[in-house]
């Protein structure tokens, strides 16, 4: 019994030592490839440099530094780099391939938005979306031509359902299918009470989405004074555009302007009422509200859009949109302008750009 153990042990000792040298073996074949590749390819430098400390001594230079000799040696490296990449790229052209950059350099660049303006809408309010498309917004290729030729582009703006791919979320994917003009909030449940936060998410990413120099939000019971009555529909569009183009142009243009209706009012304390503050012990013993935009139309610059897509996480907001917006840039070097022309009241005024309906 005990030669047999003796047998299976001394077997074992045999496998692993042969299992070893072979290691070793192959080990000690590749460092011999890798000696020797060093060994060539030095000896290639060595032969280079000497072409050129004889071309160099020719010259009536007696003595290659180290840093010339560094300098060969990479000058030499980064030509057969050279070569390979201009191998590739013509066996690339012959493929057909052709580079994506140089195929957008041929198409004409694309005009920079002037400002996005979003109209804050929910589920049921398609009339009020379809009244707004007929009224001033317009559709299809009118839309796209203001875009293009004035730099305005208009969406409507909406979150989803609580109910994630119901008949709700159906019907507005449906109707962006067909007007292609909804900006939908992925990551945003539709609520009344959740409307601060909404507009938060509408300039955080609007500012990710378009690059433009203004972002303006518009309640969707708004309708921005444009149309004349002796234009033709499409011509009243247009007109649209550079009325609203040229109020944000009469704007001496800096990077934090906070432009709307400028307004403060009181803080509703009694639990039930229609403004009510949950936290209107925070605005002191006076309950007035700081000065803000009105809710029904305001804009922002590009600048403090990217501050709120930043800040997102961090940014309080209030039981009202127009008084969340307006706390977030109490704190900043924010230049507040007081503009008649967004006053939006029950009425046209003079010289307004909106009216509440």
């Amino acid at each position: 019994m005990q030669k047999k153990e003796s047998a299976v042990q001394f077997t074992g000792m045999v496998i692993r030592s042969r299992i070893s040298i072979l290691l070793f073996s192959m080990f000690s074949a590749f460092a011999s490839l890798y000696v020797a590749g060093r060994l060539w390819q030095d000896a290639e430098n060595r032969v280079y440099l000497a072409k050129e400390l004889d071309r160099i001594t020719g010259q009536g230079k007696s003595v290659l530094s180290v840093a010339d000799s560094w300098k060969i040696i990479e000058c030499r490296e980064q030509q057969k780099i050279l070569s390979g990449l201009e191998m590739e790229l013509a066996a690339a052209k012959q493929e057909g391939f052709v580079s994506k950059l140089l195929s957008e350099t041929d198409k004409s660049p694309k005009r920079r938005p002037l400002v996005v303006v979003g109209i804050l809408t929910g589920f049921g309010r398609k009339s009020n979306r379809d009244a707004i498309r007929k009224a001033w917004m317009g559709t299809g290729t009118t839309l796209k031509k203001m875009e293009e030729q004035k730099g305005i582009v208009i969406r409507f703006v909406i979150g989803r359902s609580s109910n994630r791919g119901d008949s709700l979320d159906r019907g507005i994917d449906n109707e962006n299918e067909l007007a292609n003009d909804i900006f939908i909030l992925d990551n945003h449940v539709e609520a009344p009470e959740e409307l601060p936060n909404k507009t938060k998410l509408f300039f955080a990413q609007g500012a990710e989405h378009w690059d433009a120099s203004y972002y303006a939000k518009v309640n969707d019971d708004v309708y921005v004074n444009i149309v004349n009555a002796s234009q033709e529909v499409n011509d009243a569009y247009i007109f649209s555009a550079d009325a609203f183009a040229n109020a944000l142009a009469a704007q001496e243009y800096k990077p934090r302007l906070y432009i709307g209706c400028m307004k403060s009012g009181e803080v509703f304390s009694e639990k039930g009422k229609r403004w009510y503050e949950p936290d209107w012990w925070k605005f002191g013993d006076g309950k007035t509200y700081f000065r803000h935009a009105s809710g029904e139309m305001f804009v922002i610059t590009k600048a403090l859009a990217k501050f709120i897509s930043i800040n997102k996480s961090f940014l309080r907001t209030y039981a009202h949109d127009d008084i969340s917006v307006g706390s977030w840039f109490i704190g900043l070097d924010v230049q507040h302008v007081d503009e008649n022309k967004f006053c939006c009241s029950s009425s046209w005024s003079t010289g307004a750009l909106c009216s509440g309906v």
